[in-house]
């Protein structure tokens, strides 16, 4: 018995009747984000890093060389907006992580680029990441992740194509 077995229970004496089964599921994805947010917190500030400053960098890295995107691909990739955006890339400068280019094929706008040191820190503090995240997973066998994998995509696409936030 967990934590969320123990509140569905008191609810299931204050409400008697009410299908709880949603509880079930959503509370323990809730607690389980927290708890990652927090472990995802401690890695990236290892590495001297905030989430949103490994959102962007990550972005960058992952479109490959040479590693840009327009602040609206930006904004796009990490549900940002784009006053909040303006705000990070120029953080982002200022750390020497990432360069505003000027698009060749259109001068009136920017293109943002990961530097050297930016692509050397988000590699760093992705394996430290993944390293941590595979022993989250280490109690679930192979057949349970690709399993939860699969559910976890269902949902998520489903939430997302409709756009609630």
């Amino acid at each position: 018995m967990d934590e969320v077995d123990r509140i569905i229970a008191a609810w299931e004496v204050e409400t008697p009747g009410l299908d709880t089964e949603p509880l079930a599921v959503l509370s323990r994805v809730s607690r389980l984000a927290r708890h990652l947010d927090l472990a995802r917190k401690r890695c990236f500030a290892a590495h001297g890093l905030e989430i949103w400053e490994f959102d962007v960098l990550a972005s960058l890295r992952r479109e490959g060389a040479p590693y840009e995107l327009s602040p609206g691909e930006l904004i796009h990739q990490t549900l940002s907006t784009s006053a909040t955006m303006t705000n990070r890339i120029d953080r982002l400068a200022g750390r020497g992580l990432v360069e505003r280019q000027v698009n060749p094929d259109d001068r009136r706008s920017v293109r943002v680029r990961l530097t050297p040191s930016g692509s050397a820190l988000v590699g760093a503090a992705l394996v430290d990441l993944i390293d941590y995240e595979r022993g989250v997973l280490e109690p679930l066998n192979p057949f349970t992740r690709r399993q939860l994998t699969g559910s976890l995509r269902t949902l998520l696409a489903s939430f997302e194509a409709s756009g609630d936030d």
